[in-house]
């Protein structure tokens, strides 16, 4: 693979990482969200990417570093963990028989979690593109 190949690659996971941050942010900003458009409470959204062959490390990197297509989103998905309830009997959104509340199914210290492992893939990926672009430029000079 080329070089502008391995650019192609990093950039792709770059775009991805960006997204899995946007929607972890989402998650964030909507973790005491109860009521929704679609009704209900709000539902954590995951990140899928594009499902790779079980073939073995060298196998699927050889493959991918020929193709030069990298990563990409599929879909975001909206998790299936069951709503918390929350007892707060004076919440308008409150069951009137119960007084529970049906919370979001976000965990904020997951979500920072996921935001740290994403930032720093992104961080990774940004200095593969840094590098690869050092590595033309000293292959530009050799031919001086």
């Amino acid at each position: 693979m080329d070089l502008l190949g391995a650019i192609k690659v990093s950039s792709s996971a770059l775009s991805a990482h960006r997204t899995k941050m946007n929607v972890v942010a989402e998650n964030i900003a909507n973790s005491e969200t109860t009521r929704t458009a679609e009704g209900g409470p709000y539902q954590r959204k995951m990140v899928v990417y594009e499902k790779q062959d079980p073939a073995g490390f060298d196998a699927m990197l050889k493959n991918e570093m020929a193709r030069g297509d990298g990563v990409k989103v599929t879909e975001i998905v909206s998790s299936p963990e069951d709503f918390r309830l929350e007892y707060n009997p004076e919440h308008p959104d409150a069951d009137p028989e119960t007084g529970y509340v049906k919370m979001p199914n976000v965990d904020i210290l997951s979500e920072v979690a996921d935001m740290m492992v994403a930032r720093r893939s992104y961080d990774a990926s940004a200095t593969a593109v840094e590098n690869s672009k050092n590595m033309i430029m000293k292959a530009l000079e050799i031919g001086r």
